[in-house]
């Protein structure tokens, strides 16, 4: 715990909740267990989900994430009590593994971010969005926002560090609208999650593509399209509504948010941030259409952002030295998440080889076979959304791990498992109540109804549930 001194400063306390002594003595007791287990039970066994149990129970109780995850490796480490010999190559399988592979990827997308950030190029893209849809009225300017935000997501692939650049650039053009705080959020919000849900370089996207195996365009038709059609189908009528009910309130913009929409001041430096937001569109592109053609999965990331990177840095006329500090600084705002990853690739790699799939298989085959294949992804995907926290790629790989094996047993085809993956990776994001996402596109927007966007989240969860569902039930009929 911490509090505030006099002096402004954060300091600790030394002070601890009773809920975090609970949650702390819960991960202590598991792990002892845990060591009775693997000193007792020989391979393959049911206590092998215990680590994954563990994962969720403790990150769901509000232990921050990584913490949990050490504690599920800690768990599965002690269950399998590996020799020198196999934790070496264990160690080699988790480095290489498919799931690290995607904390790679995150931390290329972090570079990119950067770089699109500094050469001027992000906010290029904002404004040329913003002149295409037109700030004639409060409705255009929304559906500028959502537009703008859904654009600048897709192309960076991380959710908070677009909207941290796209929101700056937009609120004065909100202001100027008379759009009010609320209304400006819900389009933020909206805008922002339906890219995030098609942004071909997010770690939840690279994740289901490559536990379906399949491409970026497949994707999209399986399912991820549907995302970004319904939510700017409801945003149209849900941020318009909240605008008449708020305009009213003293919800508006002050003064000094009338100013000009920022720009690059400078006319060379200027020409320089269309240059490498032309090259970057472009290349994306060409990147993005020969990975079709050619059907490139998972390492696509790997090749393209990269690419993207070096390719937009010398179009907006970056020093090695700048670009090499981008890099850095973008990469270094992602480190915990790409170990995170690596974590999970060491529990997965574990309970790989604990196996307690192999006794839930011989035990309860049977019963999983007479299980209708639809009520068995319905139930995946209602545990993965309201059971299973954490963020989007890690929420897809632990459903995939866990859950995957008795999709195959049941029959659950490649197309069904990536809409079980969308519903149960993108759903908790609009619900079933007010979650970190909200919150902060609250504060970058310097909105305080929580009412207005939690409405908004539930007017755009329930036509996508509905969807999905109906989905599933066609690809499994």
């Amino acid at each position: 715990m911490t509090e505030v001194t006099s002096r402004g400063r954060i300091r600790p306390t030394g002070r601890t909740t009773p809920r975090v002594r609970s949650v702390d003595a819960l991960a202590v007791g598991s792990l002892i267990v845990s060591l009775v287990v693997g000193v007792t039970v020989n391979p393959s066994t049911l206590w092998g989900f215990l680590p994954i149990a563990l994962y969720g129970v403790l990150a769901a109780m509000g232990m921050p994430i990584v913490r949990a995850t050490v504690v599920a490796v800690v768990s599965s480490l002690l269950i399998l009590l590996p020799g020198p010999g196999t934790a070496l190559e264990m160690a080699g399988d988790a480095v290489t593994d498919q799931v690290t592979i995607i904390g790679f990827a995150i931390l290329f997308g972090g570079a990119l971010a950067e770089v699109l950030r500094v050469t001027g190029a992000a906010t290029t893209i904002v404004s040329t969005t913003l002149r295409g849809t037109g700030t004639t009225s409060t409705t255009a300017v929304a559906a500028g926002i959502m537009t703008t935000c859904c654009v600048l997501v897709t192309a960076l692939g991380t959710l908070a560090g677009a909207l941290a650049v796209a929101v700056p650039v937009l609120l004065p053009v909100a202001a100027r609208a008379g759009l009010t705080r609320s209304a400006t959020a819900s389009a933020v919000f909206i805008g922002g999650c339906a890219g995030f849900g098609i942004a071909p370089f997010a770690g939840g996207t690279i994740a289901v593509m490559q536990a379906a195996d399949i491409g970026y365009v497949e994707y999209l038709l399986r399912g991820g399209i549907w995302l970004p059609v319904l939510s700017f189908a409801i945003g149209m009528l849900i941020v318009p509504w909240i605008q008449r009910r708020t305009a009213r309130t003293d919800d508006h913009y002050p003064a000094e948010e009338l100013g000009a929409v920022p720009q690059v001041v400078d006319a060379h430096a200027s020409r320089r941030a269309s240059r490498a937001a032309l090259v970057f569109t472009v290349t994306l592109v060409v990147v993005l259409a020969v990975a079709t053609v050619l059907t490139i999965g998972v390492m696509l990331p790997l090749v393209a952002l990269p690419l993207l990177a070096v390719v937009t840095a010398i179009a907006g006329g970056m020093r090695p030295a700048a670009f090499a500090h981008a890099v850095r600084r973008g990469v270094s705002s992602l480190a915990w998440l790409f170990f995170l990853f690596l974590l999970l690739a060491v529990l997965f790699t574990a309970i790989a080889r604990i196996n307690p799939f192999s006794v839930v298989l011989g035990s309860f085959g049977d019963d999983i076979g007479h299980m209708t294949p639809f009520l068995l992804a319905m139930t995946i995907a209602v545990i993965g959304w309201i059971g299973i926290p954490g963020a989007t790629g890690a929420q897809v790989v632990l459903m995939d791990k866990v859950f995957g094996p008795l999709a195959d047993v049941a029959g659950i085809g490649a197309g069904v498992w990536v809409v079980v993956l969308l519903f149960s990776s993108k759903a908790d994001t609009y619900g079933p109540l007010p979650n970190p996402t909200m919150v902060g596109v609250m504060g970058l927007c310097r909105s305080t109804n929580l009412r207005a966007i939690f409405l908004t989240a539930w007017t755009v969860l329930i036509p996508i549930v509905a969807v999905y569902t109906l989905l599933i039930l066609i690809g499994t009929r």
